[in-house]
């Protein structure tokens, strides 16, 4: 009776995590809130305090990609078929041995790292007071192994609910740990660079204190998810009552069966970020060349901690916006419902359209004044590489769209194709525009809007040949575009009138505002949304009214 309860609790918040979009985009409003971190981080450590965390955090994320993301992934998958089948022996073995293969993994990773640590920092990013923090993301792996590895677990047996909490209790206790341990070893190099007479040790002590705050949240996590694993373990163990396996499956070919599973993801994963820590190196490159070496780190500071941090954010939305679609998608694919599959690949590449499309065009007009608002100081080239950089939201959205279809319809090969192919032109345009022609973080910008767009096409190639799609343009891109030109329009008028009687921040409010207001209203005139669309927004009604007066809704 207690376990029938259990599992009816279970079930209710599987069906509430369906339902809440905050478990639901847990994931990307975890990475929202880390790229959010470095704002305040900035004001802790300062520009060059970031541009040394960089390399170190950077490392740590493309490692982990694999040690957790992948694995997570992995796991849930194996463990899911065999929980289906009513196999918990075989799913607990899957745990354990996963667990072990992790753990082994990440402490090679963790020895390599520091072993290599003076390499990464003097020669991969041309960073020397970079190491110290390089070598504090070492042990981090660890932990990031242990919350993989328990998150592939939880997945599996459908408590996602347990999984999206330690996602925000992992972000949130990262922010605050980043915040308080790097503030406290800035303080403390501070002493010390008045002690050696080089300033710049303030911001490595700063850059260590950041990373080692990264791992105190790690360690959080962990001891979260250990208790939310002890707190579950009589239930689930007493479904071994229950077991329906016929043979016990060997801890060599589990663990196989999760490489084989996990290695694709973790390898598409990490080509597709691992384009920051070379961009690094060309652009310290570029800047030695220019014998602005003092600058370099500060600057990359600015591209890492501005820049990087309102393109992500945007392309986080883009990425809301598709992510519940690709799932349905994949699903009408198996079930070989062609032509249910296609007509929802088109409604999500409108609703991304309708998403992006606003964003970015926003964020470049509006980007003085957002910078204006957020940060101190003179900022002029962090605006001119927001204002150029702004077409890599829309590019993302697309990539992310186009590879996860990839990806969830089984084409592996034809994936990680583009991934290779995409990344090597990204390297070359990087090499001739950075190292060549010295262009600096200009040609980093410009280096990754060929990147994402080279990906998304590629992808969208592949999924149009192979899923015979064909992609309504006017409908579904040229008028949500059009829209978005047209209001940008507007927007930039109330930038330029409001900018210096009211200030940044009532700016940039009034202007999105006023942004929307005409974007919405021309989807409707264009019959890009109906009413059907509208009723779902917020404040929805006001623009069916507006609509039907007007004579575009019926």
């Amino acid at each position: 009776m207690r376990l029938r309860k259990r599992e009816r609790f279970q079930g209710g918040l599987i069906s509430r995590a369906v339902i809440n979009p905050l478990v639901q985009f847990a994931g990307v409003i975890s990475y929202a809130i880390l790229l959010v971190m470095r704002v305040p981080l900035m004001n802790v450590i300062g520009d060059a305090g970031i541009g040394l965390f960089a390399p170190a955090f950077e490392l740590f994320f493309l490692i982990t990609l694999f040690t957790s993301y992948a694995m997570t992934n992995a796991i849930s998958g194996i463990i899911r078929y065999r929980v289906k089948r009513e196999q918990y022996r075989n799913a607990r073995r899957v745990f354990r041995a996963a667990f072990f293969m992790d753990f082994f993994v990440s402490i090679a990773a963790v020895v390599a790292i520091v072993a290599a640590s003076r390499i990464i920092a003097d020669i991969l990013v041309l960073e020397p007071l970079s190491r110290m923090a390089v070598m504090a993301a070492a042990p981090v792996i660890i932990f990031a192994s242990f919350i993989g590895t328990f998150r592939g677990y939880f997945n599996g047996y459908g408590l996602g609910t347990l999984t999206a909490h330690s996602q925000y209790i992992e972000s949130i206790s990262m922010v605050v740990c980043v915040l308080f341990s790097s503030g406290l070893f800035y303080d403390y190099g501070l002493k010390i660079a008045a002690l050696k007479q080089n300033g710049a040790l303030a911001y490595a002590y700063g850059a260590l204190g950041a990373m080692l705050g990264v791992m105190l949240s790690q360690f959080i996590t962990t001891i979260h998810l250990l208790m939310m694993y002890v707190i579950y373990a009589g239930t689930l163990r007493g479904k071994l009552g229950m077991d329906g396996s016929k043979r016990m499956e060997t801890q060599y070919s589990m663990q196989r069966m999760i490489l084989d599973n996990g290695v694709p993801i973790a390898v598409v994963a990490i080509l597709t970020n691992v384009f920051m820590l070379i961009d690094q190196r060309m652009f310290n490159y570029c800047m030695n060349k220019r014998e602005l070496g003092e600058v370099k780190t500060a600057l990359w500071g600015n591209y890492y901690g501005k820049f990087a941090v309102f393109i992500g954010v945007g392309a986080a939305f883009g990425v809301l916006s598709v992510h519940t679609l690709t799932g349905r998608i994949s699903s009408a694919y198996e079930r070989e419902e062609y032509r249910v599959m296609r007509d929802r690949i088109g409604k999500a590449v409108r609703r991304l359209c309708i998403v992006v499309f606003p964003i970015a065009v926003y964020m470049a007009v509006l980007s003085n004044a957002a910078v204006t608002f957020l940060f101190d100081g003179e900022n002029g080239e962090v605006i001119s590489w927001i204002q150029k950089g702004t077409a890599i939201i829309v590019l993302y959205g697309f990539s992310f769209l186009f590879g996860q279809l990839l990806y969830r319809v089984h084409m592996i090969r034809e994936l990680l194709f583009t991934t290779l192919l995409s990344l090597l032109i990204h390297v070359l345009a990087a090499y001739l525009l950075v190292q060549r022609a010295y262009l600096g973080a200009d040609g980093i910008v410009y280096s990754q809007i060929i990147f994402f767009a080279v990906y998304a096409a590629l992808n969208f190639f592949f999924i149009s040949r192979n899923l015979k799609y064909r992609q309504e343009w006017f409908g579904g891109v040229v008028f949500p575009a059009v829209a978005a030109g047209v209001s940008g329009v507007v927007v930039g008028l109330a930038n330029s009138l409001l900018l210096e009687p009211v200030g940044g921040g009532l700016t940039v409010l009034i202007g999105v505002v006023a942004g929307l207001f005409f974007y919405i209203t021309f989807l409707m005139i264009l019959r890009v949304i109906g009413e059907a669309e509208l009723s779902k927004l917020p404040l929805g009604f006001f623009f069916i009214m507006l609509g039907k007066n007007i004579g575009v809704l019926r």
